[in-house]
């Protein structure tokens, strides 16, 4: 038998009342269709106003579909919404508790809210697992930026939700910081948890993401593995040093283009499936110059999403 999806999406639409006299409504999802596996980091995608978070305040019960359903851990949400929300963990963009709670009283009232007898809850350890155990009795407020984030990921855990969907749970956090965030979100995945992770960092999803579904426009252009979706990059450059001055750019049939860097150095892109990086310097050859040096580029989630996207 086949694992069933942790997060099923058939046909979601969700259109916004006119904003004025004589203007259409507004689309914000046109009949987006998709699964989320279980067990795996997915990566949801899309430029600004695509319709991701429209999908995710769906599933969080806070915004009401125009059409089309929904399920969560097997759960539809119109059907069965209070263990479709028990089934799912929500980290939002913005940073929200109370600043005059301490992270271990924030996590205790979450528990209440959810129902958890105060035996049962978890909020000693869930502060371990996001690496704040020495900051359980400061103020919320007095945190820094970075601690502030994972004690949002520690709050959507504290009912043991077996997914858990991060809203650009990096925007705004320096490098070390977003490292860290990166490595807290892959120890919650190896321990069991699916992860559903909307960014705006393709490095982060690329590194993350073993599957990547990118939404435009309200609709859904792609959901591939992630080295599948790298894959679909066709273009590729190669960075070729000769040996004599450059009398200007060589073109070729097989080169999409050929841009002079310095009198010596000349980047050649071209298509993989019609050529071969050998088949590229052959032709360079045949112009008179001996090759010295030679680089290549790998295409890489950015230049997928580009293409895809048209978000030049």
């Amino acid at each position: 038998m086949t694992t069933p999806p942790a997060i099923r999406i058939d046909n979601l639409v969700k259109e916004y009342a006119s904003p004025g006299p004589g203007e259409p409504p507004k689309l914000a999802l046109k009949g987006v269709s998709f699964d989320v596996p279980q067990g795996g980091v997915f990566g949801l995608l899309g430029p600004n106003g695509a319709g991701k978070s429209t999908l995710i305040n769906i599933l969080a019960g806070l915004v009401r579909k125009t059409s089309g359903s929904a399920e969560i851990w097997g759960f539809d949400i119109d059907d069965n919404p209070r263990n479709a929300k028990r089934s799912i963990g929500i980290v939002p963009q913005e940073i929200v508790f109370d600043p005059f709670f301490t992270p271990f009283e924030v996590l205790e009232n979450q528990g209440g809210f959810y129902g958890i007898g105060k035996k049962d809850r978890r909020s000693k350890d869930l502060l371990a697992a996001v690496h704040l155990s020495d900051k359980r009795d400061a103020y919320a407020r007095t945190l820094s930026g970075g601690m502030k984030r994972r004690l949002l990921i520690a709050k959507a855990m504290v009912h043991s939700p077996p997914i858990l969907v991060l809203d650009e749970p990096t925007a705004g956090v320096d490098v070390e910081l977003r490292r860290q965030l990166w490595e807290l979100v892959q120890e919650l995945n190896s321990e069991g948890v699916t992860v559903v992770l909307t960014t705006h960092y393709l490095e982060e999803a690329e590194q993350l993401c073993d599957r990547i579904a990118i939404i435009n426009h309200g609709e859904l252009i792609a959901n591939k593995p992630t080295k599948e979706l790298v894959g679909m990059a066709r273009e590729k450059i190669v960075s070729v040093s000769v040996d004599k001055d450059l009398g200007g750019p060589i073109m070729e049939e097989a080169f999409l283009k050929a841009e002079v860097v310095n009198e010596r150095r000349l980047d050649i892109t071209y298509d993989r499936d019609k050529a071969s990086a050998g088949q590229v310097l052959a032709l360079v050859q045949s112009h008179g110059y001996a090759i010295e040096d030679v680089t290549t580029r790998e295409a890489d989630l950015e230049d997928v999403f580009v293409q895809l996207t048209g978000a030049g």
